[in-house]
């Protein structure tokens, strides 16, 4: 994966997530706190804290070197205002991995989602190899499904009490979108 940032919509870039991101990081989920908390999981207090953000950067930095993971960061200059993440990334015969993403409060709207679930198909196909990718919304995520279905994934069906989110075990509608 590039170090370098690439464009895309507007002001917004995405580039891989750095250890200097803590306080970037930090500051978005201050921000989107309550936008995020219906398609989270429930967060600790420590979590919205510089030095719980720092254990999550590390502990994404520590599974992208490991190579299952790759964590993107979207930024408008030197604010972070969403996430993209390439997850569980299987090698072998399956070639796969998990989509996640989320996009703050503020850009919702603008074809940010759209754009970074473009980038990260573009990457897992070209850079990575992989030929699937998954991903799963709730199932009153209209939003997500409409960013999902227009980047060419199909939903493949749901799946009961997936996720713990919002601190409930919640049905997932499932996607996929084979890459070659």
């Amino acid at each position: 994966m590039p170090g370098n940032s690439t464009t895309l919509a507007g002001s917004i870039r995405i580039r891989v997530l750095r250890a200097s991101d803590v306080e970037a990081m930090c500051a978005a989920y201050l921000r989107n706190r309550e936008h995020l908390a219906p398609w989270e999981p429930l967060r600790a207090e420590e979590f919205f804290t510089v030095d719980g953000q720092m254990m999550s950067v590390q502990s994404k930095l520590a599974l992208f070197i490991a190579g299952s993971d790759v964590p993107w960061v979207l930024t408008d200059g030197e604010a972070i205002v969403g996430l993209m993440t390439l997850s569980g990334i299987v090698r072998g015969p399956f070639l796969s991995a998990h989509l996640g993403y989320w996009v703050d409060k503020d850009y919702n709207g603008r074809g940010i989602g759209s754009a970074a679930v473009a980038f990260a198909v573009d990457a897992a196909r070209e850079e990575l190899g992989l030929h699937r990718l998954q991903a799963a919304t709730l199932q009153y995520n209209a939003a997500s499904q409409k960013i999902l279905q227009r980047s060419g994934f199909t939903a493949i069906g749901v799946a009961p009490a997936y996720l713990n989110i919002a601190g409930a075990w919640q049905d997932h509608i499932l996607f996929q979108r084979i890459l070659y």
